[in-house]
């Protein structure tokens, strides 16, 4: 999975992929300029009608396998081969496979690994694509904006497109309604101070944990994450996301949201020994009604409705005043193609393919959020109110990146960083100098 399990968005234009096949059926080719060899003289919006043979290396399950059989069954002279490997395995080895003398023709996009491939020129610039295929109307801006960078990767959110995104998630908070009716909480909070008054009231009303946490993976960032990006400036925190100079994360907003995480712990309203629960075991905890809030993505949503049924809803994390336009951190499973694929129109074809209805209602079924945001999504019950939640937020051009995608190690800081936060053995401002001095390492 990605770091931050995703896995990062505004209107498109009406016209989302109306029928995929007839997209692709086109054959629109654009003139493009070439880096060295690995730029395309031309690119095409067609499928050959031969066979053709794609290798594709992922890290994600869900929903790689049936977007491709979706795919190929549009396109069944067009095989494609998966590659599955670990994320930490992935993250090692995909820049010796890229630049490998057969390299797989479609990767899994990560924000880590990139750093390397783009300036290497082992990816291809997808500019001519996204011109050709109308990207721009058909994929939300902010899921291309983290996918957009320089020639030599220094600075992400601008530049050249280099993946396009396959599925789409977003964080927020899920509560079990009966602890909360337990607790004499009316509903979910509406604003921030009403979040941690109703947390409070969970710890002396009731048995259960306030707050459900598995800090010894990334469930203790995410809630910090959370807290910062509806109590800061979100083009402050994506400058420092994106990498521009100059950007800081030692901000008083970024130490509000230190604070609290910091307080909440003392106060008791994260579990006992949350260092050492994974977010698994997290999850299960308040599925199995041991936990009051948990704060996640919409990829639990399809096994918490299944095991919590009515009993579990979802808000977005609230801000202080609650009139606040809505904000999230979410991502995206992202793909990008191999300058040195042979196929790259048929590659960028299966890209173009991510932002069509057909394979909105595969994101949807696998637990993602579509990345064509026109794509029906209403639901029912949690269903609902997190695809409501993941609306609004895609409305206001408002989905964060996660902050792990600030730098390679970044997520190296987060995890031991919060793990010390909530045991008391890291001050607030040691976490955020932390952060900070890893920014600065890899930008500077």
């Amino acid at each position: 999975m990605p770091t931050t399990p995703g896995l990062r968005r505004p209107a498109a234009a009406a016209a989302a992929g109306t029928a995929a096949a007839l997209v692709l059926s086109s054959c629109a080719v654009l003139s493009t300029s070439v880096r060295e060899d690995d730029t395309p003289e031309s690119v095409s919006t067609g499928v050959p009608d031969e066979p053709v043979t794609l290798r594709l290396a992922y890290t994600d399950d869900p929903p790689t396998q049936a977007l491709v059989d979706g795919f190929t069954e549009q396109h069944p002279n067009v095989d494609i081969e998966l590659q599955q490997t670990q994320f930490t395995d992935y993250i090692k080895t995909v820049k010796l496979s890229m630049s490998s003398e057969n390299p797989p023709d479609i990767a899994q996009y990560n924000s880590g690994a990139m750093d390397s491939l783009v300036p290497a020129g082992l990816i291809l610039d997808l500019d001519e694509h996204n011109e050709a295929y109308g990207w721009e109307e058909t994929f939300p801006a902010t899921a291309l904006e983290s996918l957009r960078t320089d020639p030599e990767a220094s600075e992400y959110g601008s530049g050249s497109l280099y993946a396009a995104p396959g599925a789409l998630s977003i964080l927020g908070v899920f509560y079990n309604k009966s602890l909360l009716e337990e607790a004499g909480v009316d509903g979910p909070p509406q604003t921030l101070e009403e979040f941690e008054q109703a947390l409070g009231r969970v710890h002396d009303e009731t048995d259960a944990t306030p707050l459900g946490n598995g800090a010894l993976e990334v469930g203790g960032f995410q809630i910090w994450s959370s807290l910062l990006n509806v109590l800061g400036d979100e083009d402050e925190y994506r400058d420092w996301v994106y990498g521009v100079p100059g950007a800081d994360i030692e901000t008083e907003a970024a130490d509000e949201a230190t604070r609290t995480l910091t307080r909440w712990a003392q106060e008791g309203y994260l579990p006992e020994g949350t260092s050492a629960v994974s977010d698994i075991d997290a999850q299960a905890d308040f599925a199995a009604g041991d936990s009051a809030f948990l704060v996640t993505g919409n990829w639990a949503t399809a096994e918490l409705a299944e095991e919590m049924g009515e009993g579990v809803g979802f808000f977005l994390m609230p801000g202080p005043t609650g009139q606040e336009p809505p904000v999230a951190a979410g991502s995206s499973v992202s793909y990008a193609v191999s300058s040195q694929s042979e196929n790259y129109d048929t590659a960028a074809a299966f890209l173009d393919y991510l932002g069509s209805p057909e394979a909105a209602q595969i994101q949807l079924e696998s637990g993602f959020m579509p990345v064509d945001p026109d794509a029906p999504s209403e639901g029912e019950g949690v269903r609902g109110e997190v695809n409501a939640g993941f609306s609004e937020v895609i409305e206001q051009e408002a989905l964060l990146p996660f902050p792990d995608f600030a730098s390679p190690g970044m997520v190296d800081q987060l995890t031991p960083g919060v793990q010390g936060l909530v045991t008391g053995t890291t001050s607030e401002e040691e976490f955020l100098r932390s952060l900070q001095q890893e920014w600065d390492e890899h930008h500077e």
